[in-house]
């Protein structure tokens, strides 16, 4: 059973890293600028490093969720990748903010483009695994291809 959610609890694991490392981040501006807890106002860097943090960890919850039903329930591979591409993105989301409100536009706008595409992937799977015969020949040969993307 683990060979077949290694790639999904891999990402988790990313992203908590991830999370964990945007709270650091929050730490050391309010180092920097003197904002001690539970003042959430102050210098301008201070504000968009806090509410670039804030913003993640408010999407965190659904995309560990889309990425888990999608991974079971569609295939591992395909949402690893959509995975990675989210962390990425909401990485540079992060950064770009730090530095600028209009710099997180563009990785906003990709990483909600990669959590629809988690939910489509999640509610295909649920769908051909509840009105779907698991012996038809049809599911066979969508699932062909991408076991090979999986054997990677």
């Amino acid at each position: 059973m683990r060979n077949q959610i290694d790639l999904l609890a891999t990402v988790t694991v990313l992203g908590v890293l991830e999370q964990a490392y945007f709270a650091l981040q929050v730490i050391y501006a309010r180092r920097k600028y003197k904002i001690s807890p539970p003042e959430t106002t102050g210098h301008p860097e201070f504000e968009r490093i806090f509410r670039a943090q804030a913003n993640c960890s408010e999407y965190f919850p659904i995309f560990i969720s889309l990425l888990w039903v999608a991974g079971i329930f569609f295939h591992q591979g395909v949402a690893t990748v959509c995975g990675l591409l989210y962390l990425y993105t909401r990485f540079k989301y992060f950064q770009g903010y730090a530095v600028a409100a209009q710099g997180r536009l563009g990785p906003l706008y990709a990483s909600a483009r990669l959590l629809w595409l988690l939910l489509g992937l999640a509610v295909a799977g649920l769908l051909a695994h509840f009105l779907l015969p698991h012996s038809s020949a049809w599911m066979a040969a969508l699932a062909q291809p991408l076991q090979l993307l999986g054997a990677w």
